[in-house]
């Protein structure tokens, strides 16, 4: 069993979640690769006391790109796992407040 500190890698804030975030109640985090649904759950209530109504989980593979200069040199991006928790009406997470 992973401790809750250990799931929630890190919020991600883009365009998109910042709508997301404002409009659907939705916010999205890069998790741990072995996390479950119920373990992202149970961890985004425990640590930002907020009632979860639905866990989304997406998979990003690893990425390669060439750099332009030298067409030999690739380089790559490592995958991770994201997941977009859906919270239920009235609550928030303060994290995202204000990136808009």
């Amino acid at each position: 069993m992973k401790n809750i500190y250990d799931i929630l890698r890190r919020p991600i804030i883009t365009e998109k979640s910042s709508y997301q975030s404002a409009v659907l109640n939705q916010y999205a985090f890069e998790v741990d690769p072995s996390a479950t649904k119920a373990q992202i759950k149970e961890a985004t209530e425990t640590l930002f006391d907020v009632t979860v109504v639905k866990v989304n989980v997406m998979n990003h593979p690893a990425k390669r790109n060439r750099r332009m200069k030298n067409r030999r040199l690739l380089i790559r991006k490592a995958g991770y796992k994201k997941a977009i928790v859906t919270l239920s009406p009235g609550d928030s997470i303060d994290v995202f407040e204000g990136v808009q």
